[in-house]
């Protein structure tokens, strides 16, 4: 899906004749912390609640304020995952849309992208999760599709994270089967350092090691 069709129509704009009182009535109104300001069409700068709470001049247009050169922005043509991308690393309630000759398409809002990432990712299926744990050169997601697949599991999705401290790579796997001790035996067997499971079939073992537990206290 294209990000034009995130857009939300509940995102107001700015206007430079906007003072910074008006503006920050807005945000809270709207629950944002951030509001596009645009001048014919075209993306001038993303207002931030912070810099309208240190201004000295509230009262005046947004047009006086010396920190309107805040412009992050995606393409209307571009990924959910670029917009995410966006949104995580400048900390945004909303993440601005402009086309390629900067003409201001909307808004997306931080909530609709991560209810879109979610419904689209697998995550919101029922299903195990495992992360698995492997040096750099012998990660192959090949060999880790051909594992699950020989146990008659399907991967939703996966996430691949490079942890600095130990140069492992860590690989996330959401899966569409509850019992899955079959595939992390499969794993095992194949040198993969199974590192976290969490699920259904998890939860259940839990409880019965420690029904265990407490049988042997009893017993004792």
């Amino acid at each position: 899906m294209k990000l034009d069709k995130l857009i939300s129509p509940a995102v107001p704009t700015l206007l430079p004749s906007d003072t910074g009182s008006r503006s920050l009535h807005l945000m809270e109104e709207n629950h944002f912390t951030q509001l596009p300001l645009v001048v014919n069409e075209q993306y001038m700068a993303l207002v931030k609640e912070n810099d309208l709470l240190e201004w000295d001049t509230p009262e005046s247009p947004l047009s006086a304020a010396d920190f309107l050169h805040y412009r992050p922005a995606v393409f209307a043509n571009g990924h959910p995952y670029e917009a995410l991308r966006i949104a995580h690393e400048h900390n945004l309630s909303v993440i601005p849309v402009v086309d390629s000759e900067n003409k201001y398409m909307g808004a997306i809002t931080k909530d609709e992208l991560l209810k879109y990432v979610t419904e689209n990712s697998g995550i919101d299926n029922p299903g195990s999760i495992i992360v698995l744990e492997v040096e750099p050169h012998s990660y192959s997601l090949l060999e880790i599709a051909r594992l699950s697949e020989n146990e008659n599991v399907v991967i939703l999705n996966s996430q691949l994270f490079s942890n600095r401290l130990t140069g492992k790579l860590e690989i996330t796997l959401k899966t569409n089967r509850t019992d899955i001790r079959g595939l992390i035996s499969a794993f095992e067997r194949h040198n993969y350092t199974v590192k976290e499971v969490y699920g259904e079939q998890t939860l259940y073992e839990d409880v019965v090691n420690r029904y265990k537990l407490l049988m042997n206290f009893i017993n004792m």
